[in-house]
This record gives structure tokens, sequence and C-alpha cells, in this order.
């Protein structure tokens, strides 16, 4: 029987130029001892909101962090020339944790992303021998 692990992450939102933390979102996810973690690509760019109030960003990183830590999870965000303005890449045990703290992300209305699954070069190479045999 697989376990039940309470994800519970701050959800932030800003009401007059001021950031406040006051709902949280709740998420129940079973898990099996020893899941691996499922990984994620996030390609990440400022809203204008986001870009008046840059020199923030680093603060909402930290909470960012906080939010993947508290669902049991690591990222690393790398920040990008180009058509992006920041990547993340981010592990954490089930999709359902993943669009949560996208969710609160978006929330803030500071960034807009896109999300892409990732699945590293041995998990590729089986899920691609298991559909050709």
């Amino acid at each position: 029987m697989p376990h039940i692990k309470n994800i519970i992450l701050q959800k932030a939102f800003l009401t007059q130029k001021k950031l406040a933390t006051e709902k949280y979102l709740i998420i129940q996810v079973p898990i099996e001892i020893g899941d691996i973690l499922a990984s994620f690509i996030v390609l990440g760019n400022w809203t204008e909101q986001g870009i008046r109030n840059v020199a923030e960003a680093p603060n909402r990183i930290k909470t960012t962090h906080s939010m993947v830590e508290k669902a049991g999870g690591k990222m690393q965000l790398y920040y990008t020339l180009g058509e992006y303005d920041f990547v993340m890449v981010v592990e954490v045990s089930s999709d359902e944790a993943m669009a949560g703290i996208l969710a609160c992300l978006g929330s803030m209305g500071n960034v807009r992303t896109k999300t892409l699954k990732a699945w590293t070069e041995e998990e590729g190479a089986k899920i691609l021998t298991a559909a050709h045999p």
C-alpha cells in the first residue's frame, strides 16, 4: 500500500505592491518508499511586473527553492541569454507536485513558464526500447 505524502505549498500573491503569503495549497501524493523523482525543465520569462520588480527576483527564487524543497524535491536555476530569461531544472515526487508549484509561481504574476517533463538518458533508453522490442 502506498504511503500518502502531504505536500504543503505556500501560495504567494501580491496585494497593493506588497508580497504577502497567506494561502496554502495542499497536495496529497501517493508515494512508494524509494520512488524516483520526476524531472522537469522549466523555461521562464519575466512578465512586465516581474521585470519592473527584478531586484526582488533573488528573494522570489529563494521562495521557489523553498516550495520545491517542501515538496521533497530539488532545483537548479540558470539565468540565460536568448529567448528565455531563465531555465530551471526541477526534480519532485510527481507531476501533481510540479503542477502545484507552477500554479503558485504563476499566481505571483512575475513569470510565465513553459514546462517540459524530462527523463535521464538511462530512463529514456528504457522507454524507447520498451516501445520498440
